[in-house]
Parts: C-alpha cells; sequence; structure tokens
C-alpha cells in the first residue's frame, strides 16, 4: 500500500506535464501560428505566382532564348549568342529613337499630370450634379479610338486646318506642324495629352477628395493662401498618386507608337520615330535578321524602362499617405 501511495502523485505529476509538454509554451505556440499564417500567405499568393510565371517570366525567358538565335518564319535558327544585343547598342537610331521617347515623354506627362491637377481641383470644388457633368466630360475622350484621334489631328494640322486658321487670325501662321523636325513632336504630344487626360484627372480627383478637408481649413483659419495649401498640403498628401501617374506616364509616353505612326509616320527624317515605332519599322523591314532584331531592340527598351522606374521609385520614396 504505502508503494502504491508513492506512485499515485508521481503519475498525477507525470500527466500534468504531458498536458504542458502538449500545449507547448506560449512561444512555441506563436510560432506554430506564424508557421500557419505563412502557409494560408503562401496558398493564397500561389494563383498569382503561377500567372506571373506563364503570362510575364516565361514570354521573357523565351524571348531572351530567341534573341540570341537569328532566323526568321522561314529558316532554320542559327545561335549567334549576344551578337544583336551588340548591333542594337551600336545601332545610332535606336538612340535617336530614345530620344525622341524621352523628349515626348518630358511633354506629355508633367503637361498632362498638370492640366489634370487643375482640373480635379476645379471639379472638386462643383456641387454634385456640376462635378458628375464635368467627370463625364472629362472622360470622354479616353474612349475615343487613337486612330480617330490621329486622323482629327491630322486635319486639325493640315495647311487649312484648324491650327492655323487660329494662328492666322493672331498673323502667327501658317506652320508646317508635322512636316518641321521641331515641331512634329509637340504637335503628337497634344492629341497624346488629350487621351490620357480624362483618366489621369479622375485618378487626381481621387486623391484630392481623400485629402480631409480640415486640414485645408486649418491652414485656411492660419492665412495661408491656395498655392501655400497647394504646395505645403495637397502636393505631399498626393504623392503616391503623382508617383503612380508618373510612373505609368513615363512608360506609356515611351511606348507610344499610334500617334506617331498614324500623324506623321515617325517623320521627317525620323523626328517622331519613338522606341516602339523604331522597334516596329525594324520588324517589318525585309532583312533576314528582322525578326531578331525586333526581339532584341523589345528588351534592351525594358530594361531602360525597368531601370528608369527603379530610379524614379528609389529617388521618390513612395510612403502610406497620412489616415484621417
Amino acid at each position: 500500500m504505502p508503494t502504491t501511495q508513492a506512485t499515485t502523485p508521481r503519475k498525477r505529476l507525470g500527466s500534468v506535464t504531458a498536458e504542458v509538454v502538449e500545449a507547448g509554451t506560449p512561444e512555441r505556440r506563436s510560432s506554430s501560428a506564424n508557421r500557419e499564417e505563412r502557409r494560408t500567405a503562401y496558398l493564397m499568393l500561389a494563383p498569382m505566382v503561377v500567372l506571373l510565371g506563364i503570362f510575364v517570366v516565361w514570354p521573357l525567358v523565351y524571348a531572351f532564348k530567341q534573341s540570341m538565335y537569328q532566323g526568321n518564319f522561314y529558316k532554320a535558327p542559327v545561335f549567334v549568342g549576344l551578337s544583336f544585343y551588340k548591333y542594337v547598342l551600336t545601332d545610332p537610331g535606336f538612340y535617336q529613337s530614345l530620344k525622341v521617347g524621352g523628349y515626348y515623354a518630358v511633354i506629355v506627362v508633367p503637361g498632362g499630370m498638370l492640366i489634370a491637377l487643375l482640373l480635379a481641383s476645379f471639379i472638386k470644388t462643383l456641387g454634385a450634379r456640376m462635378a458628375s457633368f464635368m467627370k463625364t466630360t472629362v472622360y470622354l475622350p479616353t474612349v475615343v479610338s487613337a486612330v480617330i484621334a490621329s486622323v482629327l489631328f491630322r486635319l486639325i494640322y493640315a495647311d487649312q486646318g484648324l491650327a492655323n486658321w487660329l494662328l492666322g487670325v493672331v498673323n502667327l501662321g501658317p506652320k508646317n506642324f508635322l512636316g518641321n523636325a521641331s515641331m512634329v513632336i509637340p504637335a503628337v504630344a497634344v492629341p497624346g495629352i488629350w487621351l490620357g487626360l480624362g483618366i489621369t484627372t479622375l485618378i487626381m480627383l481621387a486623391g484630392l477628395l481623400d485629402i480631409p478637408e480640415s486640414y485645408l481649413e486649418s491652414a485656411q483659419l492660419d492665412g495661408a493662401g491656395f498655392l501655400q495649401r497647394t504646395w505645403y498640403i495637397t502636393l505631399p498628401l498626393l504623392k503616391n498618386v503623382l508617383l503612380y501617374l508618373f510612373v505609368t506616364g513615363l512608360v506609356a509616353a515611351f511606348q507610344e507608337f499610334l500617334l506617331p505612326l498614324l500623324i506623321a509616320n515617325g517623320g521627317p527624317v525620323n523626328a517622331s520615330t519613338t522606341p516602339n515605332l523604331y522597334i516596329f519599322n525594324q520588324f517589318r523591314s525585309a532583312t533576314p535578321y528582322a525578326m531578331t532584331f525586333s526581339i532584341t531592340a523589345s528588351l534592351v527598351l525594358f530594361i531602360v524602362l525597368g531601370t528608369i522606374s527603379a530610379l524614379v521609385f528609389r529617388l521618390i520614396k513612395s510612403e502610406k499617405a497620412v489616415d484621417a
């Protein structure tokens, strides 16, 4: 009997110890919960990773492979290594197209964002019905086809077109908008700004409406004028919106293709040949290496635009907006 009484407490102690070990320490429970959360996150991200691999990574890998083979649709490809990267990087036409694309972007992106900011600020001050009418009106150019816009602006820039008629009224015309190398890119940039103005204005307006009115009212009570409120309150709180519009607008402007092709056909003397139009012209040339050259140039352009975007994000650090 004494032996039985002595073993019973040990059994109970062992049972309690097993329960404690089974339950684990708080650190172990926290670690197990973290592993479960990470597993759930990986499962939720898996479809997006698969889609990214199919539609982004695999095409890039395949394009890089194709850039190392000279060939076309009718002949067997021949391995040439990285030779075409040398050809692209030593072609003055490629650098000329980058300059044209940069010039076009410098006009379209800041110009479009400034006009959109002014329009969005104006719409914000309107009543509900008038604001709805203005938003619809501003958005209309976005649904216009770039082909239609190109035809329309070719008519406007014609010798007897609307632009020259207006210049004639103030004794400044006529001008050869599409035949002058220094005027063709600004002329093409006008419809570029017009077509993108709607969506840019609406995004800008959404950002403005997200700014608490109490901030602006407090600044106004302290005697801050419109420019001071815009510079010290509105623009800093619109930083993420402006960064998004700037980067996406910059990439889109560099890749503009239809407007320079349909309005000026890349001329005069390649003055409106943007990078994508340069690649398109190389692709439709009659040379036996046209396809490989155009693929290689596309990849080099991809690297250039990716580098520019990374630099922009690096220089203008994105931050979470102050929550109201």
